[in-house]
């Protein structure tokens, strides 16, 4: 072999040998600190997320956990019919259990879906959402000693579920079916609960579309015949069109069950739920 060669190629390999170390601590110095991570550790790592917690958490202790749980599809294949389910069962006997549960889709140009109060129920919900994009969803759980719980979701939408009137409202028949409700409460023996099925006919339209205002549901509420409040539910504009609400309660307890709300036009919702 050429030893002018042979030299050569030592050399190359001691100057490669002399690179390695500032190599590696070039690679070192570029890995993120968690003081650098501008979503604030959030597990979606949505950028979105520190001013969603300044808004509607402020300084409150709050943290990340997989006892909330949010399922939604991973593609919503109708942006404005989107299931989702938030259980926070495993709150129950946590911080004195749970007072409320908030749910925000990050990316939606009406950031609050609805707020509730579980009372008397149990703490889950299953409902539908619109979605104007590809966005985190999120429950935020606030526990009776001030704590909250945040548990997330991503779910990809073809988008526009905001920004386009609901079939009723294209089609008119709103007017004839507003607030008119359908209610069932059954046995849920796998989860050892009663289960509450409810339907309320309203557009919920967003204020988004071109010509119509904001018109949706904004309360409603269970009583039982002795007027003791078992939950209250706060909606707002992207919950679908003629919400569907699941919701669980004790096995036992109560009777005379009536829901109780009203729209942001002042039109009143009262109906009894059968037995």
């Amino acid at each position: 072999m050429n030893p002018d060669i042979t030299r050569r190629t030592a050399l190359q390999r001691v100057a490669a040998a002399s690179l390695l170390p500032w190599w590696s601590a070039g690679a070192e110095a570029q890995t993120t600190s968690p003081a650098d991570d501008l979503t604030g550790g959030d597990p979606q790592g949505s950028m979105q997320w520190p001013t969603l917690r300044r808004q509607y958490l402020g300084d409150a202790p709050m943290h990340f956990t997989d006892d909330v749980v949010v399922r939604g599809p991973a593609f919503a294949d109708d942006a404005m019919n989107v299931p989702l389910l938030v259980n926070a069962r495993a709150l129950s006997q946590v911080g004195g259990g749970v007072a409320l549960i908030k749910v925000v889709v990050d990316r939606n140009p009406v950031r609050e879906v609805l707020e509730l109060e579980p009372g008397k129920a149990l703490p889950m919900l299953a409902f539908r959402i619109r979605m104007e994009q590809a966005s985190p969803v999120r429950a935020m759980v606030q526990t009776r000693d001030g704590h909250w719980h945040v548990g997330s979701t991503w779910v990809k939408a073809a988008g526009g579920g905001c920004t386009v009137p609901g079939l009723t409202r294209a089609d008119g028949s709103w007017a004839q079916t507003l607030n008119q409700v359908q209610a069932k409460l059954f046995s849920n023996p796998i989860e050892g609960s009663r289960r509450l099925r409810l339907r309320v006919m309203h557009p919920m339209d967003t204020g988004l579309v071109a010509g119509v205002p904001a018109f949706h549901i904004e309360r409603l509420q269970m009583q039982d015949g002795l007027g003791e409040v078992w939950w209250t539910l706060h909606l707002h504009e992207p919950v679908s069109e003629n919400p569907i609400l699941t919701l669980d309660l004790p096995p036992q307890g109560g009777q005379g069950f009536r829901v109780v709300g009203r729209d942001n036009n002042g039109n009143r919702i009262d109906a009894g739920v059968p037995s």
